[in-house]
């Protein structure tokens, strides 16, 4: 009796453990059929529960790889990530682990990872292009996540859910109205997909109001959501009255497979779909997706992803187009877009925009990571072909799936959908909008001998642009100019005397050529604001210029001096109507008598340079000497006399103030030249003539000091000289009279004009 008892305990425990290992053995088993039936959420949960159990390590690790799997393809890369290092740590031998492994580190945006995990994988299966891809791309999208485009992308928080929410498409012709698909709750259906563990998906519409707010979606009227099946991707026609769709119905003991149907509106509602079989057997249609149908405009064109026979990827998916037969009023046999198109990886989602162009989404391509929107510019009118396809990049795309993309009409903006950081449910929609650039030009005009403290109002600040363009607005009282710039465009500003005035000045020459402002709005991502000042210089009795050099006691120029004289060519050009007087003075020392004809000698050498070398018309140009009659007025008052000079105490400033003596300044004595051998019908600009004023160099040998102030001009001759220093007619090394210069005194000892 006690040995049948024993017998009968050993035979229970035997039983026991044979049913608990064939049910361990079960999940494993029930976890692959799961798993190739494309149930992955099922598959994940099946393993976990019977990986506790295997003792195997190679097959432990086979578990840990399958996991992974099914978190890559429900697009969790968190946890693909995590279970892909645990693979790799248990030295499961497939290496697609390290590549996507790789894949899940640049998705979670950790891209210097991501290098050297692709790095690795490149190392291992140097023949795969995606190794090297997938380093490109990593450093690609840090590169556009740091200078990220001009388009802004915001979350519809008003319309999505805590679930996937997904492809929209504007559900009317006014753009009112937003059908999207959604696996919310309130679907036609109540059970749970297998594939992802959520409710099965349906087309739900949310229509916006006057005030911009959208309503809570609801499923669409009639019989496009069937209840039983994902319904998936969508797009309606432009008229709005017709509905393609994607359909993946479930069946036990088959693949999952989608088809693409259409359905025509009846009221309020949409009628009974149809499958578009594209003229293939109902096998093909059986054994392959198609998917995420779009139309062109004119609704000749479908083009959709399938993953049929002849697709770049193998059993991924790529672009195909489809031509509707108005006569049989059939979509005719499917063409593959080809590798222009397509790549080896997934390409999905298209959107034919109303221009011709192809929006798609693609993850074989170089991208920011998951699905990224890719961009195709149609190259004919006649036929439906595209350039080689170009990264939409940041903030347009980003490290997760981003797909689904629509457009209002022509314009720049509309949604797409993605599970960015940010993403309220599984996948939400997004709104992205283009805002407009918005250049701008401010500048001021003032007196280049008085400083920015005297504005020249009534200036013509001219703006001509490389498109064509030309603008002029005149300064206002404070001197002040704005233009409105375009994007793409490279723009030229000078600044015309005109009406220019100022309370120092009622008259002032034009820009100089060489002091034009120059900007470019060519390339700029972002709205600016660009600012270019000029200054005028005022035309006064007598305008000073590079110094002109000359030898001792004679007239003949110096080949230095020519460069000095070249400034005055460039200002005669820069003031076409211009008539000056080339004046030249010396200091006191030496004889009235030949002080006078050597400067007036000097004087007109210059002329002559001008006249002979330049070219200029002799009418333009007229000369005169002064000798030593009319002394220079420094900026405190004072007239360098002889008497105020020998009153200093040293040599050394007696030879300085002499310098400032001598010298070759010029002066506006007419504004209304016109050139006789002008074309008749050249566009000259109406030239209004100012008054010439008395200046610093007192034409008039006044002495009684007016507060007028002008330093000498640098070789720019536009700003003051940041020293005093010989200009116009003093000779180097010698002075211009008979007597030769004093010994030389320290810079810095030298008296200074105050400004």
């Amino acid at each position: 009796m006690k040995l049948m008892k024993v017998l009968s305990a050993v035979v229970v425990l035997m039983l026991a453990f044979t049913i608990n290992a064939n049910a361990q053995k079960n999940y494993i088993r029930d976890a692959d059929k799961a798993f190739d039936s494309q149930q992955y959420f099922n598959a994940s949960d099946l393993y976990k529960k019977g990986m506790s159990k295997i003792k195997n390590k190679q097959e432990k690790a086979r578990i840990t790889f399958q996991i992974a799997e099914c978190y890559r393809k429900m697009n969790d890369w968190k946890n693909a990530e995590a279970w892909y290092a645990k693979a790799i740590k248990a030295k499961h031998v497939d290496d697609k682990m390290y590549l996507w492994f790789a894949e899940a580190k640049k998705i979670n945006e950790k891209y210097d990872e991501a290098i050297t995990a692709f790095k690795d994988y490149q190392k291992r299966v140097p023949s795969d292009p995606r190794g090297e891809n997938g380093v490109k791309s990593s450093e690609l999208a840090q590169k556009w996540k740091d200078s990220p485009s001009r388009w802004v992308i915001e979350n519809m928080a008003q319309i999505n859910s805590k679930d996937y929410d997904f492809s929209p498409t504007y559900g009317d012709k006014k753009h009112t109205s937003l059908i999207f698909t959604s696996k919310r709750e309130g679907q036609t259906g109540s059970k749970v997909d297998p594939v992802s563990g959520t409710m099965y998906s349906d087309l739900f519409e949310t229509k916006v109001d006057k005030n911009g707010k959208w309503s809570t979606p609801s499923t669409i009227q009639g019989g496009v959501n069937s209840g039983t099946s994902n319904e998936g991707a969508s797009c309606v026609n432009k008229k709005g009255d017709k509905i393609y769709f994607t359909r993946c119905d479930q069946a036990k003991k088959k693949f999952v497979t989608c088809k693409i149907y259409v359905s025509v509106k009846k009221g309020n509602s949409w009628g009974d779909p149809e499958v578009v079989d594209f003229g293939l057997e109902a096998a093909i249609l059986d054994s392959f997706n198609f998917r995420h149908p779009t139309v062109s405009a004119d609704e000749t064109v479908m083009v959709f992803s399938s993953d049929m026979t002849g697709s770049m990827g193998g059993e991924k998916s790529d672009l195909w187009m489809s031509t509707y037969d108005k006569k049989s009023k059939k979509w005719g046999k499917p063409v593959n877009l080809g590798s222009r198109i397509n790549s080896v990886g997934r390409e999905g989602f298209p959107y034919l925009h109303e221009d011709g162009n192809l929006y798609y989404s693609s993850d074989g391509l170089l991208g920011m990571g998951g699905m990224d929107i890719f961009k195709a510019t149609r190259t004919s009118d006649k036929e439906w072909k595209w350039s080689a396809p170009e990264n939409m990049k940041y903030p347009m795309n980003s490290a997760k799936d981003d797909f689904g993309v629509v457009f209002d009409g022509k314009k720049d903006r509309g949604y797409l959908t993605s599970n960015r950081e940010g993403t309220k449910g599984m996948d939400d929609i997004w709104s992205f909008n283009l805002p407009p650039l918005v250049f701008k030009l401010d500048g001021r005009v003032t007196d280049c001998k008085y400083g920015p403290s005297v504005s020249v109002e009534g200036a013509t600040v001219r703006m001509v642009g490389s498109d064509g363009s030309a603008l002029e607005v005149p300064t206002d009282k404070d001197g002040k100019y704005h233009f409105d710039l375009l994007p793409e465009v490279s723009y030229v500003l000078t600044v015309y005397s005109d009406k220019a005035k100022s309370p120092k000045a009622e008259g002032y020459l034009n820009l100089p050529d060489k002091d034009k402002g120059k900007l470019t709005t060519v390339g700029e991502m972002t709205s600016k604001n660009y600012t270019l000042d000029f200054c005028l210089v005022p035309a006064e009795t007598e305008i000073r210029f590079p110094a002109v050099l000359y030898d001792l006691g004679l007239a003949t120029l110096r080949p230095e001096s020519k460069d000095s004289l070249n400034f005055l060519y460039q200002t005669l050009m820069d003031n076409p109507t211009i008539v000056i007087e080339i004046g030249s003075h010396t200091d006191s020392r030496g004889s009235n008598a030949s002080n006078q004809k050597l400067s007036e000698a000097r004087a007109k050498s210059c002329v002559d340079y001008l006249v002979i070398e330049k070219k200029i018309p002799a009418e333009r140009l007229k000369f005169k000497g002064y000798g030593e009659e009319r002394p220079l007025r420094m900026m405190d008052g004072n007239i360098l006399t002889e008497k105020y000079i020998m009153a200093k105490k040293t040599k050394q400033e007696q030879e300085a103030l002499h310098q400032f003596n001598r010298r070759t300044a010029f002066r506006v004595v007419s504004w209304d030249y016109v050139d006789p051998n002008a074309p008749k019908d050249q566009n000259q600009r109406k030239i209004v003539k100012p008054k010439v004023l008395g200046g610093a160099f007192d034409d008039f040998g006044d002495t009684t000091g007016a507060d007028v102030e002008q330093p000498p001009m640098d070789g720019s001759g536009g700003t003051p000289a940041p020293q005093a220093a010989p200009a116009g007619g003093g000779s180097a090394p010698a002075p211009a009279g008979d007597k030769p210069k004093a010994a030389g005194t320290p810079a810095s000892n030298q008296p200074k004009p105050k400004y």
